[in-house]
């Protein structure tokens, strides 16, 4: 199983919209995909309709050992789409468990219980360093770091780079991670403006493709469906599903065309 972690210390860049919509795209080529989210205020267990303050057991029960990986997995409606929910008390491990030695790997040992179950997992990591965002990033395999292409994300950017060099420096061990351009307007001279220096200043660490504004990824929430399973062609869907092809190619997968879904 392969393990895909979308974080960015600063809210509103687009998170939970490239986990979900990775999540259904790998969906519709014929994956087995477990999307986890590890964010406490639960954007992705509202989005498939249920409600983190009262959802019992989830993620959090994973680091008081009070349920196991597959109890906490619920299947969604949608074809080989399961998720682990997120509960609003996993803000307080930090402070509950914080210390306690062997922390930093509950996710990564929860995965690997279930890892033959699933061929992808995608986590959805909270917007602060702590507990949970040290617990994806020794779980994945590759790094996402979606970044609004405006001037106050792309100078948030600096502060989730300068967080993953502190946690590299401290592990001796390399993370592999892209930085993914959201929100992007052909229409505003600031979105290029802002794309230009991201390219210049991340050469080599950021995907060559932008992800557009597209309304429709609001319209898909409200409706709780992935919108690369409500609207495939739509342009949005079209760039993370080009985004997903460089992912597979860094990842050295191989997906055959044959077994992609065409409608939900």
């Amino acid at each position: 199983m392969k393990v895909w972690a979308v974080a960015n210390q600063k809210g509103g860049v687009g998170k939970t919209t490239s986990a979900i919509t990775i999540g259904g795209t790998l969906s519709m080529r014929g994956k087995r995909v477990l999307l986890v989210d590890l964010d406490p205020h639960g954007s992705m267990t509202s989005y498939f309709g249920s409600d983190p303050d009262e959802l019992e057991p989830t993620v959090y029960d994973l680091f008081h050992k009070t349920a196991r990986p597959e109890q906490v997995v619920i299947k969604t409606k949608f074809k080989n789409i399961s998720f682990m929910p997120a509960s609003s008390a996993m803000a307080t491990l930090d402070r509950q468990l914080g210390t306690n030695g062997g922390m930093g790997l509950v996710i990564k040992t929860a995965l690997d219980s279930i890892s033959d179950q699933y061929d992808y997992a995608v986590i959805d990591c909270p917007p602060v360093l702590g507990l949970l965002m040290v617990n994806a990033l020794a779980s994945c395999d590759h790094l996402l770091v979606p970044v609004q292409t405006e001037f106050l994300a792309s100078k948030g950017l600096e502060r989730m780079v300068n967080t993953l060099n502190m946690i590299i420096k401290a592990r001796k061990q390399e993370i592999s991670y892209s930085i993914v351009p959201t929100f992007f307007d052909q229409r505003l001279r600031a979105s290029h403006d802002t794309l230009k220096q991201l390219r210049a200043d991340y050469k080599g660490k950021i995907w060559e493709g932008v992800v557009p504004i597209d309304t429709l990824f609001r319209e898909a929430s409200r409706r709780g469906v992935p919108l690369s399973i409500a609207r495939p062609s739509s342009r949005g869907c079209r760039a993370y599903s080009h985004l997903l092809d460089y992912l597979i190619e860094l990842s050295g997968d191989v997906i055959d065309p044959e077994n992609v879904e065409t409608s939900l």
